[in-house]
């Protein structure tokens, strides 16, 4: 189980393959808001890919916004959620944001996921709001 950067159009492909199952897919976000113009390889975002026995099965981003790392789109396959790859995702965006000299993370969690993030070390930090027609809360976290 290793989270790496993806560096080829291949690999972004095969993460948008994973976003799509997850978000539009199984939660009923249209593609159109799903995929945006953070979508490439050599614009604002890293995108990273999580494996599990040499198979793509999860993904995240990070990009700078207001000199805060804020974690995007991240997702794991059905079946895979019960390895412990999400907190795998998180560790290397973290760590992206960190070498890019950033000392905080943020993200926009969904409200089923918001203990997950809580056990990892994020706060809470406004009321619930929708998002993609789902609920979510805004959560920060110090990286040092």
């Amino acid at each position: 189980m290793e989270a790496a950067r993806i560096t080829t159009e291949d690999e972004l492909k095969q993460a948008f393959s994973i976003r799509v199952a997850v978000f539009v897919e199984e939660q009923g976000v249209s593609v159109e808001e799903e995929l945006d113009e953070f979508d490439t390889l050599d614009g604002e975002c890293a995108h990273v890919l999580v494996y599990y026995d040499e198979t793509p099965v999860g993904t995240g981003r990070v990009r700078v916004v207001e000199d805060i790392g804020k974690l995007e789109r991240i997702c794991i396959l059905k079946e895979y959620r019960k390895y412990g790859l999400g907190k795998v995702i998180l560790a290397k965006l973290e760590e992206i944001a960190a070498e890019n000299g950033l000392k905080k993370t943020k993200l926009h969690a969904q409200t089923r996921a918001q203990g997950f993030y809580e056990k990892l070390g994020y706060k809470v930090e406004s009321d619930v709001f929708m998002e993609a027609d789902i609920p979510h809360v805004l959560m920060t976290k110090k990286l040092f």
